[in-house]
């Protein structure tokens, strides 16, 4: 099972398949939905799957000529870690955007793309793919910007809960049907079968659900939400899936989880990296709570940052409050030098 984006645009489920190895994970070509934004809205236009607009350009200019209104998003086309979204709040904010992208080449040799904004609650979707069918997971809720109440630029996501309590059986089948089956049939006809999970993430607008991404692989921190309350085996879900026949169905618990993202001094912009991490055997000793560790090095015996998001701090129990809770108590005993994270992750879903 192959977990970070860049070996899997890379192609190295290519080369496993190649040499007879089982992998769960898309091929270099279906890769692309993530590898190349540009790449995902031809798709989507190709399989009729709702999104917003788009415009490509490839200088300062053209980009600013393509924003009618503001807010405005701006993406780098390539694969940015998190990092290569912009939402510009006004002329100042794109255009540095744009430099950044375009003249300065932060995110590589890639054209950019002017999207029309999406309103409404976030979702995210991860979908199992055979090849042939899309078998949904349970949906997610994550929290993309920095700061409490949905401020500062976008990160890797900042948080995320599970079960989602208005996304109801009915309207996830029809999420799947408009939004991942499409793209896997318009892939399969292309002669790439998308053969591993397919992460969309959603606006829910007025219009219904629209698409804003596609990861290729188990998003973080959804995936950190998402696995703990499987009561299937996922090992056998994945190795069906990548013999291209899901034959057995997932089962979750009825369980809620919720992750709060412990984040380094300056991050996404410059994080901080060696301060010493302090406080994971307390935050695990509470009943539920798992920490797992992403942005995290040694030095000798003890731990320190290595990374933005240093830390995902997951806590399982029967309803969404109590998991919160529970979560808030487990970050209240971590601690570095600059920690920071936010403390409104699930509060709506509380509410």
């Amino acid at each position: 099972m192959v977990g970070p984006e860049a070996p899997l645009v890379d192609g190295l489920v290519d080369a496993l398949r190649a040499a007879a190895v089982p992998c769960f994970g898309p091929v270099r070509e279906a890769a692309r939905l993530e590898g190349s934004k540009l790449f995902a809205k031809e798709m989507m236009a190709a399989a009729g799957v709702p999104t917003g607009g788009h415009w490509v350009v490839r200088t300062v200019a053209e980009g600013l000529d393509a924003i009618d209104s503001y807010p405005a998003v701006i993406k780098a086309d390539g694969l940015a870690a998190g990092k290569g979204v912009v939402i510009a709040q006004n002329a100042a904010e794109a255009r540095a955007a744009l430099v950044a992208m375009l003249e300065e080449r932060r995110f590589g040799d890639h054209p950019v793309l002017v999207e029309e904004l999406l309103v409404g609650d976030e979702l995210s979707v991860l979908a199992l793919c055979d090849g042939e069918r899309a078998i949904p997971l349970a949906p997610a809720r994550d929290f993309k910007r920095i700061g409490d109440g949905d401020t500062g630029p976008n990160t890797g996501g900042m948080g995320a809960f599970s079960p989602v309590e208005e996304i109801g059986p009915e309207l996830l089948a029809e999420i799947v049907a408009t939004v991942h089956q499409p793209v896997l049939d318009e892939m399969r006809a292309r002669g790439n079968p998308f053969q591993g999970v397919l992460y969309a993430g959603l606006m829910l607008t007025e219009d219904g659900p629209k698409i804003v991404e596609y990861n290729v692989r188990f998003g973080d921190p959804e995936a950190q939400v998402v696995m703990p309350l499987f009561e299937s085996d996922p090992a056998e879900l994945l190795l069906e899936a990548a013999e291209g026949k899901v034959r057995s169905e997932p089962a979750f618990s009825s369980d809620a989880a919720v992750t709060v993202v412990c984040a380094a001094e300056g991050y996404p912009a410059s994080p901080r990296a060696g301060d010493p991490v302090e406080g994971i055997a307390g935050a695990e000793a509470i009943d539920g709570v798992i920490v797992f560790c992403a942005g995290v090095g040694r030095a000798g015996n003890d731990l320190i940052t290595a990374g933005g998001r240093v830390l995902d701090v997951t806590a399982i129990a029967p309803t969404v409050s109590e998991a919160r809770r529970r979560v808030y108590e487990a970050v209240s005993h971590i601690s570095w030098p600059g920690m920071h994270h936010r403390t409104d992750i699930a509060a709506r879903g509380v509410l």
